[in-house]
C-alpha cells in the first residue's frame, strides 16, 4: 500500500483537516517533476557546482544572515556543516520574545523552475505550521483534562475512606495508605483551596506502579511516596446526579441536578464507574494524539525525502532537524502522561494486575473472521435455494390461481411479511455499514459503541441470512405440510409455524445470556427502552436514529398487531380470522402506526426542553403532521364508502407531511440543497466521490416518500398482485427509503464532527467542585 493511502487509512478521521495535507503536497512535487521532465533536466545527481551557482548560494546565505542577525526577527533552527551544500534555511519567527510559526528560504529560487520549488515550501511551513499549532492545542487541553480527573481522583479516593472507614478522621487517615486508596501526593495536591486555601501543585503525577517481590520494600516505597487524600476534600464536593433513570429525571424537576454527598456504597460504587469510563476516554484521546504527531512526523519525513528525489537537492536533512526540534518532536506531555494514567489506572481500579488494566485501557481491534464470512455466504446460498423451491412448488402446484390463495394471502401472508421487513430493514443496514467503512465515515463512534463491539457488514449479514433461511425454511415447510396428504391432519401444528418462528427471534433477540453478540443486544435493548420511556430519559443520537427506523417499520408493528389478533381472538386452526371487523383492532390499527412517531415528537419535545433551540420544536411539528396524516389516511383506508371529504383531508395531511419531511431530509439531516456551495446545489464538503450519487438520492427520496398515494388514491399498479402484497411492496419501498437516508443522515453527522474536530464523547464526572463549572471531559 502507498504511503499516501496509509496515511489516510490511519487518521483520525474527525482530525483530517488538521493533518498534513500529503496529497497537495504530492502535487506541487509531480509539477516540479514535470517541469524537470519537460526541459530535459538530467536525472543523476550533479557531482560539481559551477562558480556563478556557488557564488550566488554563499551570497544569499550570507545576505541571509547579515540580515537575520541585525533585526534579531528569525531564529535559525537548522544549517548545514558545508555551506555550498545548503539549499535551505528553516527558522521560527519571534512574536513578542514567544517562537511562533517557522518559516523556510529557499537559496536556489533563482533557477529555473524555482518557483515551483519556492512554492512548495510555502505549502509545506503553511501545513506544519497548522499540525503544530493543533498538536500545541490539544496537548494543552489534555493537560487541563489531566487536571480535573485528578481533582475527580482525589474526591474517589476521599469518598471511598470515608464509605469503608467513616470514622476515620485527620491525620488517622495516614493508616490507610498502603490499602491502595491513596496517591502521589503530587497528584492530589491541586489547585481547589484545602487546608487555608493553599493551592497546591497540578497535573497527573499519579502512583507510579511499582512490581516488587519483597512486601516490605513495597510497604516503604509507599509510604515514602503516596499519602492518603485529605478528606477535606469532600467539603468542596457535589455529586452530579446524571438523569439516567425516569425516577432521576421527575426528581430533578423538584430540586437540583446537584446534591451533598451520602457517603453510601451506591453513590461510592457509581462514581467509581464513571471516572472508569472517563479514565478509558482519556486514555483512548492521549493514544490518537500521540499517533497525529508520529504520523505527521513520518509524512513530512517522506515528503522531504520524495522532494530529494524528485529535485536531485539535500533539503530533507535540514527540515527534518527542524521538525525534530520543533515542539511537535521534542515534547514529551503526552506520553509521560499516557505512563501516569496507566499507573493509577492499574493501581485503582485493576487492582495492581497490570495486564488486566492496559487490556482495557487498550481494547484490541476486532479481528475479521473467516468463518462469519462462510456462515452468511452458506445461509444466503441456501436462502436463495429456498426461493427458488418455493417460486417452483408455487408454479408446479399453480398455487396462484386456486381457491385458498385469498384465504392464504389474507391470514398466513402477513405473518411471514414481518421476518420479510426485518431482514431487508438489517440488509440495508449492512450496505449502510460497508459504505460508512468505504468512505470512512466513523459510524462506530457516533453510535457510540465500545470499540471491538460494533458489528461489521459481514456480521449484519450474518444475522440478516440466518434470519431469512430460518423464514424461508418456516414458508416451505407451511407449504409442504398443507400440500402433502400424510401432514394435514397436522393442521393446527402447521399454522402454528410462524408463531413458534416469532417466538424464537424474539428469544434470541431478548436472549440475557451471551450467545449472540450480547454487547449488541444490550446496546439495541437499551436504545428501544429509551425510546419507549423517551422524555424521561436524555436524547442521544442512538435513541432518535432507532425511533427513525421504527417509523420505517409502521407496517411490521402492524403486523405484530395481526399476530395478538389472528392467534388469540381469530380461528386459526381454519385459516379465518374477523380482526377487519373489530372496532378495537381498527383503533389498535391506528395506535400501532402512530407509536414511533410519538416516540419521534416526545424526543424532539425533551430535546427543545433542555437544549433551548427551535430546531427541534420544528421537528417535533414535522412528526406531529406525520402523525396526523397517519391517523386520517388509515381512517379513510378503513371506510366502507369512503367520502370526498376524508380523501381531501388524507390527502392534504399527507401532502404537508411529505413536503416537510422530505425538506427536512434534504436540507436539515443530510445537509444539501446549499445554493452557495462548490458543489452546486450540495454541500462543500462530500464524502462520496461521485456527485451524481447526491442527486440521484435526492430525487429517489422524495419519488418514495410519495409510496402513501397509493393507499389514498387507490393505485393498483400490478393487477394480479394481491392487495396484502401491494401492502408489503410499499412497505418494503420506505424500508429501502429509510436505508439510503441512513447513510447520508450518518454522512452529514461525520462531517460536522470534523468540522469541530470533535473525536471523542463527552464524559460525564461524578464529583462537581463548588469553584469549578467544568464537569466533563
Amino acid at each position: 500500500m502507498k504511503f499516501g493511502k496509509e496515511f489516510a487509512a490511519q487518521m483520525v478521521q474527525e482530525w483530517q483537516e488538521a493533518y498534513m495535507d500529503y496529497r497537495k503536497l504530492k502535487s506541487i512535487l509531480k509539477d516540479i517533476l514535470r517541469f524537470k521532465q519537460q526541459n530535459k533536466e538530467p536525472l543523476t545527481m550533479a557531482t560539481t557546482t559551477t562558480t556563478t551557482t556557488k557564488g550566488a548560494l554563499n551570497r544569499r546565505a550570507s545576505l541571509y544572515r547579515a540580515f537575520s542577525g541585525l533585526t534579531n526577527r528569525y531564529k535559525p533552527v537548522s544549517a548545514m556543516k558545508n555551506n555550498e551544500d545548503e539549499v535551505i534555511l528553516v527558522s521560527a519567527v519571534q512574536e513578542g520574545g514567544v517562537e511562533g510559526d517557522y518559516q523556510t528560504m529557499f537559496l536556489m529560487s533563482g533557477e529555473e523552475g524555482g518557483e515551483f520549488e519556492l512554492l512548495f515550501f510555502r505549502r509545506l511551513d503553511d501545513e506544519f505550521n497548522k499540525v503544530l499549532r493543533f498538536y500545541k492545542k490539544k496537548v494543552e487541553e489534555v493537560i487541563l483534562e489531566a487536571d480535573e480527573l485528578s481533582k475527580q481522583m482525589n474526591a474517589l479516593i476521599a469518598l471511598r475512606i470515608k464509605v469503608d472507614n467513616p470514622v476515620v478522621k485527620g491525620t488517622d487517615m495516614v493508616n490507610l495508605a498502603d490499602k491502595g486508596f491513596s496517591s502521589n501526593s503530587s497528584s492530589l495536591s491541586h489547585s481547589h483551596p484545602i487546608n487555608g486555601g493553599k493551592q497546591g501543585r497540578t497535573h497527573m503525577d499519579v502512583i507510579q506502579e511499582t512490581e516488587m517481590s519483597n512486601e516490605e520494600e513495597m510497604k516503604e516505597i509507599d509510604n515514602r511516596h503516596f499519602r492518603p487524600a485529605p478528606l477535606d476534600v469532600l467539603n468542596h464536593v457535589k455529586i452530579n446526579v446524571e438523569l439516567e433513570t425516569p425516577i432521576a429525571t421527575l426528581r430533578s424537576v423538584i430540586k437540583s441536578s446537584k446534591s451533598d454527598l451520602s457517603f453510601s456504597k451506591q453513590e461510592l460504587r457509581t462514581a467509581k464507574e464513571k471516572i472508569t469510563q472517563a479514565f478509558v476516554e482519556f486514555y483512548r484521546k492521549l493514544r490518537l494524539l500521540k499517533s497525529y504527531c508520529f504520523l505527521n512526523q513520518l509524512a513530512f519525513s517522506k515528503i522531504m525525502k520524495k522532494y530529494d528525489k524528485i529535485t536531485l537537492r539535500n533539503a530533507s536533512k535540514a527540515y527534518l532537524q527542524m521538525v525534530d526540534k520543533s515542539y511537535l518532536g521534542s515534547s514529551d506531555e503526552v506520553s509521560k502522561l499516557m505512563g501516569r494514567v496507566e499507573d493509577t489506572y492499574v493501581k485503582h481500579f485493576a487492582n495492581g494486575n497490570r495486564r488486566k488494566g492496559l487490556k482495557t485501557l487498550r481494547p484490541q481491534a476486532k479481528k475479521e473472521r473467516h468463518r462469519i464470512t462462510f456462515l452468511y455466504g452458506f445461509f444466503s446460498g441456501c436462502s436463495i435455494a429456498l426461493i427458488v423451491a418455493i417460486i417452483v412448488s408455487i408454479h408446479a402446484r399453480n398455487l396462484l390461481k386456486s381457491q385458498g390463495r385469498d384465504q392464504y394471502m389474507v391470514n398466513i401472508f402477513p405473518l411471514y411479511s414481518l421476518f420479510g421487513y426485518i431482514v431487508l430493514h438489517m440488509l440495508m443496514y449492512a450496505g449502510n455499514v460497508f459504505f460508512w467503512k468505504r468512505y470512512r465515515v466513523n459510524f462506530s463512534f457516533i453510535f457510540g459503541f465500545k470499540q471491538g463491539t460494533e458489528l461489521g457488514y459481514r456480521e449484519v449479514l450474518l444475522l440478516s441470512s440466518g434470519l431469512s433461511l430460518l423464514a424461508l425454511a418456516g414458508v416451505i415447510s407451511h407449504l409442504d405440510m398443507e400440500m402433502d396428504p400424510r401432514t394435514k391432519s397436522f393442521r393446527t401444528l402447521t399454522e402454528l409455524i410462524p408463531l413458534f418462528l416469532l417466538i424464537v427471534v424474539l428469544s434470541v433477540t431478548f436472549c440475557p445470556f451471551n450467545i449472540i453478540y450480547r454487547s449488541s443486544q444490550f446496546f439495541l435493548i437499551r436504545c428501544v427502552f429509551h425510546c419507549v420511556c423517551a422524555p424521561l430519559y436524555k436524547v442521544t443520537l442512538p435513541d432518535f436514529f432507532l425511533a427513525d427506523q421504527l417509523t420505517s417499520q409502521v407496517q411490521a408493528f402492524r403486523s405484530l398487531e395481526f399476530y395478538i389478533c389472528y392467534y388469540g381472538w381469530g380461528n386459526f386452526e381454519e385459516r379465518s380470522n374477523t380482526c377487519e371487523e373489530s372496532e378495537v383492532y381498527k383503533v389498535l390499527y391506528i395506535v400501532v402506526a402512530i407509536i414511533p412517531y410519538w416516540f419521534r415528537f416526545v424526543q424532539c419535545l425533551r430535546r427543545l426542553v433542555e437544549e433551548k433551540d427551535t430546531a427541534h420544536g420544528l421537528n417535533g411539528l414535522k412528526y406531529f403532521s406525520t402523525i396526523t396524516a397517519v391517523a386520517i389516511r388509515t381512517i379513510y383506508s378503513h371506510q366502507k364508502q369512503k367520502t370526498k371529504t376524508w380523501l381531501v383531508l388524507a390527502a392534504a395531511t399527507s401532502g404537508i407531511a411529505t413536503m416537510a419531511s422530505t425538506y427536512w431530509d434534504i436540507v436539515i439531516d443530510w445537509g444539501l440543497l446549499n445554493r452557495n456551495s462548490s458543489n452546486p446545489w450540495l454541500r462543500d464538503k462530500l464524502v462520496v466521490p461521485h456527485k451524481g450519487v447526491y442527486y440521484a438520492a435526492m430525487v429517489l427520496n422524495c419519488v418514495l416518500r410519495l409510496a402513501w398515494t397509493q393507499q389514498v388514491l387507490g393505485i393498483q399498479t400490478v393487477p394480479f398482485l394481491h392487495k396484502t402484497a401491494l401492502v408489503a411492496v410499499v412497505a418494503s419501498l420506505e424500508i429501502i427509503r429509510r436505508g439510503i437516508w441512513n447513510f447520508f443522515r450518518l454522512e452529514n453527522e461525520h462531517l460536522n464532527n470534523v468540522g469541530k474536530y470533535r473525536a471523542f464523547k463527552s464524559v460525564p464526572l461524578p464529583f462537581y467542585y463548588e469553584y469549578n463549572a467544568d464537569k466533563s471531559i
